[in-house]
């Protein structure tokens, strides 16, 4: 343990948070000496050895409007972690993803002389680049898990250090699909779709019935496919259920299973997938996997999107690390049912474009492939470092 005892802090803000925080909680807790880990924190988090102060799906809120509405409560949450995290009894605090709560929580523990680690750079280079200047009131260093982000960071005079994505380390390079059909007890010439919908409510109350209705549709078109749901979160198993009912016909619910966790078997035996934009795009693209991805927030929220504006003609992981349009993209109106199982059905139809799809997506799993947890556990420990020597 640490001589002074103190804990370094981790705050995740949604499941993408939980699960790139957990394998560096893990190797913090292998140090020689160990350190100990506390703060907002989900259930692999927990598992790799983390004290949870409060759980990540507290946190785990998405869109303007849905902010709003859950204000009050995430005011009060930073308020008490901001007096909770106080040099002496935090050796550093760790802020993973959701920039919004986090950057200002960093900003508020810092100037009380607490080394703060902002673990995932903001999108600055898709929209809002001003962010750039709370990202420097806010953070000592920033981790970085895309490559190209480190010039925009060294341009702007702020320590940054990219330490790859613990996604590429985790996924296997060559995915064994007919091993994973048999773990989840499909036989190896079943067609299977899995449907990625997202993992938190708000999400999943925006989008799953369009991808029911594309199961519909694509139930008469591949009559011998199945669909795969992996959910994320058991609390969401109802809700999704309810949509199911009120959306999905007969034939289709009848070969859609919904899949407690196990979402990287089900990309891994899949053959092609439906996906909300966010994390589970790249884990789609490291699998190897053909994909749609949808996008769909409340009009609202959209209307402000638009107000601000995009840097980027793309949403999804896998077209702005390509810089290209690898695969399709339907956005708010335009992810319809019919729309999404027609685009899915193109794409796997076309085998010579699939093996160039895959292709890309070996180049972009090498690129991203780095030892994260001990690039992670390094530069949080060089922080700290520093902070006592000055």
């Amino acid at each position: 343990m640490t001589e002074d005892g103190a804990c370094i802090a981790f705050v995740a803000g949604e499941p993408s948070g939980d699960l790139l925080a957990a394998p560096v909680i893990e190797a913090l807790g292998r140090h020689v000496p160990p350190y100990r880990t506390a703060g907002v924190a989900g259930d692999r988090m927990i598992a790799a050895g983390c004290r949870a102060w409060h759980h990540v799906r507290e946190l785990s809120v998405r869109g303007y409007v849905e902010v709003l509405s859950e204000l009050p409560r995430l005011l009060w949450l930073r308020r008490r972690l901001a007096q909770r995290l106080r040099a002496g009894s935090c050796a550093a605090l760790v802020g993973v993803d959701a920039p919004d709560f986090n950057l200002a929580l960093e900003t508020a523990v810092r100037r009380r002389g607490v080394p703060t680690i902002h673990y995932v750079s903001p999108s600055i280079w898709a929209w809002r680049a001003e962010r750039i200047e709370r990202i420097r009131r806010a953070a000592d260093r920033i981790l970085l898990v895309f490559p190209f982000e480190q010039a925009i960071y060294d341009r702007a005079g702020i320590a940054a250090t990219y330490v790859g994505h613990p996604l590429a380390s985790a996924i296997p390079m060559r995915p064994d699909r007919a091993a994973a059909r048999r773990r989840l007890g499909y036989a190896a010439e079943q067609q299977l779709i899995c449907l990625m919908p997202g993992s938190r409510r708000a999400e999943i109350e925006c989008i799953a019935a369009a991808f029911f209705a594309a199961a519909n549709r694509l139930t008469v078109s591949l009559p011998g496919a199945r669909f795969l749901l992996p959910v994320a979160d058991p609390g969401l198993q109802p809700l999704l259920q309810r949509i199911r009912e009120h959306t999905c016909t007969p034939s289709a619910s009848d070969r859609l299973a919904l899949i407690g966790g196990r979402s990287h078997e089900c990309l891994e035996a899949c053959d092609g997938v439906l996906v909300a934009s966010g994390t589970a795009t790249l884990e789609a693209a490291l699998y190897k996997r053909p994909m749609v991805i949808a996008y769909r927030v409340p009009m609202f929220s959209a209307w402000i999107m638009r107000r601000i504006g995009s840097y980027l003609p793309w949403v999804g992981l896998p077209n702005i690390l390509a810089g290209e349009a690898l695969v399709p993209e339907l956005l708010q109106e335009q992810a319809t049912g019919e729309a999404l199982a027609r685009q899915l059905l193109t794409v796997l139809e076309d085998a010579s474009g699939q093996h160039r799809l895959e292709e890309r997506f070996c180049a972009l799993h090498e690129a991203l492939r780095r030892d994260t947890p001990s690039l992670a556990t390094e530069a949080i420990l060089h922080t700290i470092a520093q902070a006592r020597a000055r």
